[in-house]
């Protein structure tokens, strides 16, 4: 029972949070930032969240995106594909399911040098707990949506 609760929650959550088309949003975006205007770069670099400043700012991919320093930014510019999330930013947890869901950008993993963003904190602990195949599969439905 408690599987089922542990399982059955965050999809409900999902559902009541409400889906979005990825034809539409590519890239999450909130606040009119990616990822919540957070530094993409201070994940890998710093490992931590950190907010960006709107002096750092670039469109990319018709989206903003903030960084906490001019030395963030020039990384991203340089490489802007080594340091996007996977799934535009989505919820890793949801596009495994096939939900496309908005994401909380301090519920982050960088995993094999990538970006995963989840929904929230708890919902990323699910996730942490098999990611693997959470990850197969949400390159499965990522991939079906971008052909």
């Amino acid at each position: 029972m408690k599987l089922l609760t542990t399982l059955l929650l965050p999809l409900i959550l999902f559902i009541m949070a409400g889906c979005t088309s990825l034809n539409k949003h590519p890239i999450y975006n909130n606040e009119g930032y990616a990822v919540s205007g957070y530094d993409v770069v201070a994940y890998f670099t710093d490992n931590k969240a950190v907010k960006g400043d709107r002096q750092f700012q670039i469109e990319y991919q018709g989206t903003q995106w903030l960084f906490a320093s001019q030395q963030h930014q020039q990384l991203f510019e340089q490489s802007p594909e080594r340091y996007i999330p996977q799934y535009g930013g989505y919820c890793a947890y949801a596009m495994s399911s096939g939900f496309v869901v908005s994401s909380d950008p301090l519920a982050f993993t960088v995993f094999e040098d990538k970006l995963y963003l989840n929904y929230s904190l708890s919902v990323r602990e699910n996730w942490l707990e098999n990611k693997g195949p959470f990850i197969k599969e949400a390159d499965e439905y990522w991939l079906k949506k971008h052909k």
